[in-house]
């Protein structure tokens, strides 16, 4: 019988520091680097907090305080089995910033993290001093995108679909997580999938989702999404995402995005009151923090360094 995975295959040794925080009454496995202002890092599915280590290090190495979280369900943060609904998730990150020691932060978000994020800045607009989101549309646009663009948007997110299946996650978690290295390839660009990048970022996502009950975890955040729709919950979900985005926020999206389209996420500068930015990155598919991870690097210390600390 092949032994079980367990929490340690997220607990990689490099120049940061791992730590435990509670918040919002859940226990949060933190990567920390660096010192000052904090930048607070949020991965997407089906990855870890490991979809930052590029930018934790240069990010760190720039006058901040770089911190990669692993979500609710994920890697070696606790895996509760509620909690899973936008509100919960927005409050984790809300939680975090301030069991920290911070009064607020740069928050970056990627895919499913960059949904998240869209969401504490419009819930806890004091605590995100400016917003960067790379692979995500605002959740209303992408709400308005599914019903207004069926053969684009709808069509590119029917994949998911999949995870409403009861059980699904013992289908993700099938012969070593095949399924986890179907969708990065799906979803990456052609450059980065023939790249050696790509082939190690595989195995560590693989192996990070095979940690009991992430699979489980991350399917109720998908789930959460769709039954909300019909449910008192998700009409007050979507009444207070009308409020305006007032953190200042940079939007990188890759030009090859099959799961948000191009065109679905470019539409979200119009729930944004402050400064807004929009960059399309040539040749990138969902996963631009890893892709061009130079370039998005680049493009978060120049956000984070206006307007100080």
């Amino acid at each position: 019988m092949k032994p079980a995975v367990d929490e340690s295959v997220v607990r990689a040794d490099g120049p940061w520091t791992h730590r435990f925080v509670s918040a919002n009454g859940t226990r949060f496995h933190t990567v920390e680097y660096g010192s000052g202002p904090l930048v607070l890092f949020l991965h997407g599915f089906p990855e870890c907090w490991l979809a930052w280590e590029k930018q934790l290090i240069t990010v760190g190495d720039s006058g901040f305080r770089a911190v990669a979280v692993d979500l609710r369900g994920y890697g070696a943060s606790d895996k509760p089995p509620r909690g899973y609904d936008g509100y919960t998730m927005a409050g984790d990150v809300a939680g975090l910033i301030r069991a920290l020691g911070e009064r607020r932060a740069v928050v970056v978000g990627a895919g499913y993290g960059g949904m998240i994020a869209w969401a504490t800045a419009c819930f806890h607009p004091k605590l995100v001093r400016r917003l960067v989101v790379t692979g995500a549309a605002h959740p209303l646009r992408l709400r308005a995108s599914l019903l207004a663009d069926p053969r684009g948007q709808l069509a590119a997110s029917l994949s998911l679909a999949k995870f409403q299946i009861p059980r699904f996650e013992h289908a993700m978690t099938r012969d070593n997580a095949a399924m986890v290295g179907e969708y990065l390839r799906r979803w990456g660009g052609a450059a980065w999938l023939d790249s050696s990048d790509f082939d190690d970022y595989e195995a560590k996502c693989r192996q990070a989702f095979q940690i009991p009950q992430t699979a489980f975890c991350a399917m109720e955040a998908y789930r959460w999404s769709v039954r909300s729709v019909l449910r008192l919950q998700g009409y007050r979900f979507v009444k207070q995402l009308q409020q305006p985005i007032v953190s200042p926020t940079l939007q990188l999206h890759g030009s090859l995005d099959p799961a948000v389209l191009p065109r679905t996420a470019q539409g979200s500068g119009r729930y944004v009151l402050a400064d807004y930015e929009w960059r399309i990155l040539d040749g990138v598919g969902h996963f631009p923090h890893r892709e061009a991870a130079d370039v998005v690097s680049g493009e978060i210390l120049r956000w984070a360094k206006v307007g100080g600390s």
